[in-house]
């Protein structure tokens, strides 16, 4: 768990960290904030998923301090509601503007007033020369064209994390409809349903991906993490589809189950408010592996060429520049190598406490 919170931090609150942006100047006795806009309406090519950190960025602290002053229950969620929507407000209002400035230098003039975020650079800003070891400037190095590697690492972390967790939660959905109605009805349903996962389950998984991926990003469709997601969702759920269908052949004969049908519950009731609930525990920790094993893929095929599209960060991208020369370049190697360690081995970890947890003790 503390690994998945040292990821989780920083990409939630990526841009207070590393931002070419200050929070606030002051210049002839005239204020303005220029991050405020880059928050709402980041200058990004993933600009949904930046946004979408972004609201839960300022979301969970609000929610938090109107937890703490406020002690009705029913209060506290009518409050955090209006919160949420109030949130929401400004992200659909504010609209993109490229702002080209180079902020440090207007603000290293004399007599101009400024505070910045700890990392005074963006993810996509050319900040140094090509692949420049790290220093006290850029504290993890340069890419391979002079942006700053620890802003393209917390922002890519970003890009692992969703596509991670959304995958996972898509692979979930389907896997558990799929599992719940083969393993529920049984009979003809249950042969076809599952013959047909078998034929797709021959297929290589990451070769699959490879075809999508090359497929779909040839058509230009915008933003490429949410394809990402997608294609990773929509071909990650058939094992969580043949561990749901033997949970539910297990729990269909329990008296509970019986007793149900002869009450004349309906099936879908059934399935999903008294078997579901009886056979999540083992999917949640497929869930748990599910998303390290997402991440793994999505840095896999960005490394590869065939995932998160460039200028957008990815940890696999990085580790992609420092192909040609790996030594000579080796803060690309290492930096976005330990994260990606960390990042699967800190989920891997979580499924297997989940596992013992969870575990049926006789």
């Amino acid at each position: 768990m503390t690994g998945v919170i040292l990821l989780l931090i920083p990409a939630l609150y990526a841009p207070f960290i590393a931002n070419a942006r200050p929070f606030f100047m002051e210049v002839d006795g005239v204020l303005s904030f220029p991050f405020v806009r880059y928050l709402f309406a980041p200058d990004s090519p993933e600009s949904f998923v930046e946004q979408f950190f972004n609201y839960f960025a300022l979301l969970i602290p609000a929610a938090a301090v109107i937890f703490l002053l406020v002690r009705k229950r029913k209060i506290r969620l009518i409050l955090s509601g209006i919160a949420a929507l109030f949130l929401l407000v400004p992200f659909f209002t504010v609209r993109e503007v490229v702002d080209k400035r180079n902020y440090r230098e207007l603000c290293s003039a004399e007599g101009v007033k400024s505070c910045f975020a700890p990392i005074k650079y963006g993810p996509f800003e050319t900040a140094s020369t090509p692949c420049s070891a790290p220093d006290k400037e850029h504290i993890l190095g340069c890419d391979d064209i002079g942006r700053d590697v620890a802003a393209r690492l917390i922002y890519g972390a970003r890009s692992s994390l969703a596509v991670g967790i959304f995958s996972s939660l898509i692979a979930l959905v389907i896997g558990c409809a799929v599992g719940l109605a083969a393993g529920f009805k049984r009979g003809v349903f249950d042969l076809v349903t599952m013959r047909f996962v078998e034929i797709l389950l021959c297929f290589p998984s990451f070769l699959l991906l490879l075809i999508l991926m090359s497929l779909l990003g040839d058509r230009q469709l915008g933003q490429s993490i949410p394809l990402v997601i997608a294609v990773l969702g929509l071909t990650g759920w058939i094992g969580i589809a043949f561990l749901v269908r033997g949970e539910t052949l297990k729990q269909r004969n329990l008296p509970y189950v019986e007793s149900c049908i002869v009450s004349g519950i309906p099936e879908k009731r059934i399935m999903f408010f008294h078997l579901l609930p009886n056979v999540m525990f083992p999917v949640l920790i497929a869930f748990t592996f599910g998303i390290a094993g997402a991440i793994l893929a999505e840095s896999s095929l960005s490394f590869l060429g065939f995932g998160v599209k460039a200028p957008a960060p990815s940890w696999g991208g990085l580790l992609r520049q420092a192909f040609d020369n790996p030594l000579d370049h080796w803060h690309l190697t290492f930096f976005p190598g330990a994260a990606l360690f960390i990042a699967v081995m800190s989920f891997n970890f979580v499924g297997e406490g989940l596992r013992r947890a969870l575990s049926v003790k006789e």
